[in-house]
């Protein structure tokens, strides 16, 4: 898989790779003491992002007032500010900052800032000292702390939110949000640089966890490394096999029963929900009683460049325990069924991850396809019930993924009732005048037309229902994965329309209980959801790398179903979050024409954005499928001449079709449970 790389060349220095290890790449201690201080300079770097979030005077914004306001005319590359004789824009920026420090100066956002620091310094603190034990002291990589440096930031997260129309280039994205710290270590040829990234990999991974802060450090480490962002991918992916394989080969007796109950149950966050660790299982029932020997873990993980004895070393304790291979990959501990659905099903009904990979069946992930990272994908509403699935199959299988399924009556209902009322008469007429009169902002205050307001219960109340129960799913999807139901690696969430309102329901949940270095990145598609500073510095605390909001200002139908939903607040589906450095707004007005769209622009958004796990062949299919429901959109308008109708009427004729349409997907759902059965 590594062809690119010259693991085995004259470059190594003829090393052999039974000995091949970091002391043997890292042959001086000054070249040891560079290796832990480039780290120190990275976890410095993501450490300062923590403390911008809550900083006042950070905006994230070209137009930060920051030198403005503070006199810092220091800075490299000054960025474009109001002048200073503009007294009434100035006054206008004072304010803001002086809202942003009240927003920020309340105890649950100090809290909050507070216990995101500390759990960000413990896990710094046990890397430190893991890596120092293999490289030089413990002493000499902790005390590397107080000379670390953060990369400059001031650039990050502003390349992408420009992009609209047009495609990104992935590397120049993630050059951009993870910018290379400086080491003499970029200068050593590119197998001794992909050795050094593998074997951080590996101690990282001896933490016993796979969390989110350690995969933002390794791209931090890939880029200031000089190495493709697709050698950490696929390393990952060849590591997840290897430990797999490695664990298969243990056997289990009631100590690791024992073990792996303890491990299930004394969980930091622990809360509410009893024996909840893990989902898919890989068929692995083993842990302490056949330790791998070093020359095992060494064999099993072979072509990675790293001797037997090093490999093993560097992974620790996980070279000899199942159990905490297993707890990674979340393989022990109740199932996505049984005992803890019943738990789940108290709150919101039909709960449950659906594998993405169309290799598998419903219910089971091979071996294979696991990987140290995983992308949860929801669906906001649906007109059929594989449609929890296909909008996610453009997820490419470098990333382990899912699709969350939750309430599927609620969001069937949902479904049929936009799709019927955006073909209503009443709906057509009333976005004429919307686009005629450009009047979208008085619209969002709640002047719209009489006639579409006495059809708007046909949608008004399953989009009530659904968001409730997108709310309560939100909190349960928190609960699961605080209790390491999908393992303990990092989480990447991507959801549209109610799917997005999911993911912020999540989040909030997350800070709420401050429950650190579980979500990686988070995408959120026409999120039905506050764009509030304070809402969304609190979902930027509990995700390390990418935060982005995509919206669409000519999405008139979300508007309508918010229109009595805090719209005081604005709405993130429809504007950009301003305030909160580190969250990305992505504006896809060109693209997305109405909120219907986002179920057949999942992929093409995700691309344009620069995600980094993409199928370019699903994407394509998903292209075809707007095309081709465009072209049938185009044929009925043709034939339909839209006229202006009774509002009672319509409403009890849109009510009938709703109800006769709910009932088709109903059975159609049903029918297909039992035949699953």
């Amino acid at each position: 898989m590594f062809s690119h790389i010259p693991w085995s060349s004259s470059e190594d220095e003829n090393l052999d790779e039974e000995s091949q290890s970091l002391t043997s790449i890292l042959e001086t201690p000054q070249q040891r003491s560079d290796l832990t201080l480039l780290i120190a300079n990275c976890t410095a770097s993501m450490r300062k992002k923590i403390l911008d979030s809550f900083d006042p005077k950070q905006t994230g914004e070209k137009d930060d007032i920051i030198v403005e306001l503070t006199g810092d005319d220091t800075l490299e590359n000054p960025k474009v500010y109001p002048s200073r004789t503009d007294d009434e824009e100035i006054g206008e920026q004072e304010q803001k900052l002086k809202e942003r420090e009240e927003e920020l100066s309340g105890p649950k956002m100090q809290g909050l800032k507070d216990a995101a620091l500390v759990y960000f310094d413990e896990w710094r603190d046990k890397l430190l000292q893991r890596v120092g034990e293999v490289v030089n002291s413990r002493e000499i990589a902790i005390a590397q702390k107080k000379e670390a440096k953060p990369t400059s930031t001031s650039m990050r997260f502003r390349m992408v939110a420009t992009t609209h129309g047009k495609d990104v280039d992935i590397a120049k994205v993630y050059h951009e949000l993870y910018p290379p710290t400086s080491t003499s270590l970029a200068q050593f040829n590119e197998a001794h640089r992909a050795l050094i990234l593998h074997s951080m990999l590996l101690l990282l991974l001896s933490l016993e966890n796979y969390s989110a802060h350690s995969r933002i450090l390794l791209l931090h480490l890939t880029s200031s490394l000089n190495l493709p962002h697709s050698f950490l991918t696929e390393d990952e992916d060849k590591v997840a096999r290897g430990l797999l394989k490695a664990a298969e080969q243990m056997t289990a007796d009631e100590e690791t029963k024992k073990k792996a109950e303890e491990n299930s149950t004394a969980r930091k966050w622990k809360v509410g929900i009893a024996g909840v660790a893990g989902a898919a299982i890989i068929g692995v029932t083993g842990g302490l009683a056949a330790p791998l020997l070093a020359a095992g873990i060494g064999s099993v993980m072979g072509g990675l460049g790293l001797g037997a004895t090093a490999a093993a070393g560097y992974l620790g304790t996980l070279a000899s325990s199942s159990v905490i291979v297993g707890g990674i990959f979340g393989a022990y501990g109740a199932r996505m069924t049984g005992q803890m659905m019943d738990q789940y099903a108290k709150e919101v009904s039909d709960f449950g991850f659906e594998p993405i990979n169309r290799h598998n069946n419903a219910h089971k992930i091979e071996k294979e396809y696991r990987r140290l990272r995983i992308a949860i994908g929801i669906s906001g509403w649906l007109t059929e019930k594989e449609e929890v699935v296909i909008p996610w199959r453009v997820i490419g299988q470098s990333i382990e993924g899912f699709a969350l399924r939750f309430e599927l009556e609620s969001l069937m209902s949902l479904g049929n009732a936009i799709t019927l009322w955006v073909k209503s008469a009443a709906w057509s007429y009333a976005k004429g005048e919307i686009i005629k009169r450009t009047v979208f902002g008085a619209l969002t205050a709640g002047l719209w037309p009489l006639g579409l307001l006495k059809v708007s219960r046909v949608v008004d109340n399953p989009f009530s229902v659904a968001k409730h129960r997108s709310d309560k799913a939100g909190q349960v999807l928190a609960d699961a994965l605080i209790n390491k139901a999908q393992g303990e690696r990092p989480v990447t969430l991507v959801g549209y329309s109610l799917g997005a309102r999911v993911i912020y329901s999540c989040l909030s949940s997350l800070a709420e209980r401050k429950a650190f270095g579980l979500v990686e990145s988070v995408v959120l598609l026409g999120a039905p959801a506050p764009s509030a500073a304070g809402d969304w510095r609190k979902m930027r605390s509990v995700v390390s790398g990418r935060l982005v909001n995509v919206f669409s200002t000519n999405d008139y139908v979300l508007a309508f179903l918010y229109r009595t939903s805090s719209i005081q607040y604005g709405i993130a589906g429809l504007q950009k979050v301003e305030g909160v450095p580190g969250v990305e707004n992505i504006d896809v007005s060109e693209l997305v024409s109405g909120h219907l769209r986002y179920r057949y622009l999942t992929g093409s958004i995700l691309k344009k954005i620069g995600f980094e796990d993409i199928d370019m062949k699903e994407v394509e299919k998903e292209e075809a499928a707007l095309a081709a429901a465009e072209e049938q959109e185009m044929e009925v308008r043709k034939e339909e001449r839209v006229e202006e109708k009774d509002p009672d009427k319509e409403r009890e004729e849109l009510e009938e079709e709703v109800k006769k349409k709910n009932e088709e997907s109903m059975l159609s759902w049903a029918t297909g449970k039992l035949t699953t059965r």
